[in-house]
């Protein structure tokens, strides 16, 4: 017969208690859990252990590279299920566990007074009682001073009553000695700060912010430009790629393969003589005048987001300094990146599989640092589901470790699983389907997604209405009601949302038979007359103003659809992270008009402390009030005038 023998040393080193089914946490602890600093963070676990015994369990958190930890108690609801909650108070990377333990005064007294009801002879059990609190030595000098004076009490007296009291019990459960104690795994948190969860983006071209026809624009244009961008309320002020471009293969207009004499090309093919990836286009002007820009950006409380594109063009230095960075073909030519079936002939791609990878990942960890000196803080890298998912992962720690603050999104619109892939691994904030979700099913199927658990504790949408290469079908028609509709499902769905510039202007033009901008800026300057008539930018100001009055609509994941009988409407409740604020609202997805009962009356709301249903909504832009009664609205949606209805609930 085999026999396994099993040390007794490892048995008990393994623990006493089974710490089981843990919220939150991402892949069994794998990733960071996500959240944003002063949000209360809920953990629930299943804690359990043999016997009967009186069990205690706490909270321990810290931030990564402290020593001590804080905690906070953990409280038994039923069937072993155990919930406690902290609140971290610091950005950046941190730590948290279980720890579970026997608290053996309270087994004792609680077996003392079962054994008192019975009548039971208690003078041995006293005694034992009395030697625990000699045993006492971890707690608090007040503890301390509880725990002498009953004990005192006791020896003088012989009654076991200084042994029940309340103050006792709670003495020796911070004093006494936790020889069983055990602990869980470390899990992961990320603790951003508020802008990870909420903001508005504005994408700006700025070489085409010049009001010359002709002249390319510098960084001098763009801050003549932030007025006009900060009056409709966005937050972040987002630049396409500023680096000097590339002459070899330069792409000219609409992406011909061959430029034409004064052709621009493509900001992403970047690097030339004037250098790389840390060196501005010296048409746009002088580092000095990027952090000028910064700094006025800062004055009208908005921040800078610019492009990280991991690609080089065949001029940039690095091709020269480091060779080994970059493939080659058989005969010897560089290996252009491709997309097939779409070439990137003024493009090519750093080989990270080369010999001296390891100083590549240190020079693009570098030009990361670089721009964060000059007053960068938001990172929207390019396609970063091309390049491998272990560099990324290294990358934003190594960034993070050092600037907490700084925010990550993950421009991929790939494979659902590798953008979610990509969020796990460290990236603050993704890119989304949102662009081309216009049905209603398509729409509430996909925040439902995007809401639900685990998604919601690691994926923190931004939708996009468009972007420079993306100029979706539903937006070429160019009618004013559907932009209107377009932004305010975005701006109302998701906490994070943002618009490519020229989308309040309801440009529309495409490459025919193609989602994609004709004469795209993306190859060539453009001037624009910012205050066009039939402009949105009112509309989008207002949608902003909203946001920002609102913390309801600051976030994402407390959003709740609300069934309506018309196919067309969308509708929808958000309540906000500490639950003082609730908004409803309901948006058109077609032109015609919209008539339909708007059933809001089941809907609780905070009041006072006090969960309430509600009694009357104000709407968000015009002000009015009006009463909810029998259970609802009748309400009316004329999509032409305004596509959204956007109330705030009040008790």
């Amino acid at each position: 017969m085999n026999r396994t023998t099993l040390a007794v040393e490892s048995v008990a080193g393994s623990g006493a208690f089974h710490i089981e089914d843990v919220y939150p946490i991402i892949d069994g602890g794998r990733f960071p859990v996500k959240r944003v600093v002063g949000e209360r963070i809920e953990v629930w676990a299943d804690i359990y252990r043999d016997g009967h015994d009186i069990i205690a369990a706490a909270l321990i958190w810290r931030r990564e590279g402290e020593r001590d930890w804080q905690r906070a108690p953990m409280t038994h609801h039923s069937n072993d299920r155990w919930g406690g909650s902290f609140t971290p108070d610091k950005i950046g990377r941190h730590v948290y566990a279980i720890e579970a333990w026997t608290d053996e005064f309270a087994t004792w007294r609680h077996g003392f007074e079962l054994k008192q009801k019975a009548g039971a002879d208690l003078t041995l059990d006293a005694i034992e009682g009395a030697g625990m609190l000699t045993k006492a030595q971890a707690g608090g000098k007040e503890a301390a001073a509880v725990i002498l004076r009953q004990c005192e009490d006791y020896l003088q007296t012989g009654e076991v009553a200084p042994l029940l009291a309340p103050e006792l019990q709670d003495a020796m459960a911070e004093s006494q000695l936790r020889s069983d104690l055990t602990r869980s795994q470390l899990f992961p948190l990320m603790v951003d700060r508020p802008r990870a969860r909420y903001g508005a983006w504005y994408e700006m071209v700025p070489r085409s912010q010049s009001s010359v026809p002709g002249r390319h624009g510098t960084f001098r244009d763009c801050i003549a430009r932030l007025p006009d961008v900060a009056a409709m309320g966005f937050d972040v002020v987002y630049f396409t790629p500023i680096h000097p471009i590339g002459k070899t293969n330069r792409k000219g207009r609409n992406n011909a393969v061959k430029a034409q004499e004064g052709d621009p090309g493509s900001p992403y093919a970047i690097g030339a003589a004037e250098g790389g990836h840390d060196a501005v286009h010296p048409e746009l002007g002088t580092l000095e005048d990027f952090r000028a820009f910064v700094e006025a950006c800062r004055e009208f409380d908005m921040e800078v987001a610019l492009d990280f594109a991991v690609q080089c063009s065949p001029d940039h230095p690095w091709l020269k300094e480091h060779p080994q960075w970059f493939k080659r073909r058989p005969d010897g030519s560089m290996r252009y990146a491709e997309n097939p079936p779409k070439k990137y002939e003024d493009i090519v791609n750093p080989d990270f599989a080369s010999e001296d990878a390891g100083a590549l990942w240190n020079a693009l960890r570098d030009v990361v640092l670089f721009w964060i000196d000059q007053g960068v803080k938001i990172f929207r890298v390019d396609n970063p589901h091309t390049k491998p998912f272990r560099f990324w992962e290294w990358l934003i720690r190594e960034v993070q470790l050092q600037h907490p603050e700084v925010i990550f999104l993950a421009e991929a619109f790939t494979r659902p699983k590798l953008m979610k892939g990509l969020a796990k691994l460290g990236f603050t904030q993704s890119y989304t389907y949102f662009t081309w979700r216009t049905q209603k099913w398509e729409l509430e199927q996909y925040l439902n997604e995007l809401t639900r658990y685990p998604e919601r504790d690691f994926y923190r949408p931004n939708f996009f209405v468009n972007t420079p290469d993306i100029l979706p079908w539903h937006l070429q028609s160019g009618e004013p009601w559907m932009f209107k509709a377009r932004v305010a499902l975005a701006a109302m769905l998701s906490g994070t949302y943002g618009i490519y510039n020229g989308f309040e202007l309801l440009e529309h033009e495409p490459i025919p038979g193609r989602e994609e901008y004709l004469d795209s800026e993306k190859y060539e300057i453009k001037v624009r007359d910012w205050d066009k008539p039939g402009n949105i930018k009112p509309y989008i100001r207002e949608l902003n103003r909203a946001r920002r009055s609102n913390a309801a609509l600051q976030q994402t994941g407390n959003l709740r659809f609300i069934g309506v009988d018309d196919g067309n409407v969308t509708a929808f409740v958000k309540e906000s992270v500490d639950g003082t604020n609730t908004v409803v609202g309901a948006i058109a997805l077609s032109r015609d008009a919209h008539e339909f009962w708007f059933a809001i009356g089941d809907i609780q709301i905070d009041a006072g402390g006090e969960r309430k249903h509600v009694a009357a909504v104000e709407d968000l832009i015009t002000g009015e009030r009006r009463p909810v009664e029998w259970g609802g609205l009748h309400v009316r949606i004329d999509p032409m005038r305004d596509p959204a209805l956007l109330f705030r609930c009040l008790a």
